[in-house]
């Protein structure tokens, strides 16, 4: 199963917030998440627009989850390296 850490849709027109979720990447887009890691609000002030739990994600990026280019942007402003060896 390719699993894949990408975002999930949530609010209403022109007010989206989106969950930083785990998938299979075969999954529809609001499908079922196998685990969810985090909350974006693009519409939010630049303070209160990203919350991480960094320890799931360091998890499953060790585990194989490919992070989108979206999810990859949003952990790099963020300072969250994507490499795979296991934290000591």
């Amino acid at each position: 199963m390719s699993v894949k850490i990408r975002l999930k849709r949530f609010g209403t027109k022109k007010r989206p917030y989106y969950r930083i979720v785990v998938m299979d990447s075969r999954a529809p887009r609001d499908g079922r998440t196998l685990d969810e890691v985090g909350l974006y609000h693009p519409v939010e002030p630049v303070g209160n627009q990203i919350k991480l739990e960094t320890d799931k994600i360091r998890e499953w990026i060790t585990k194989g989850a490919q992070p989108t280019a979206t999810v990859k942007r949003v952990l790099n402003k963020n300072s969250i390296t994507l490499d795979r060896t296991k934290p000591e």
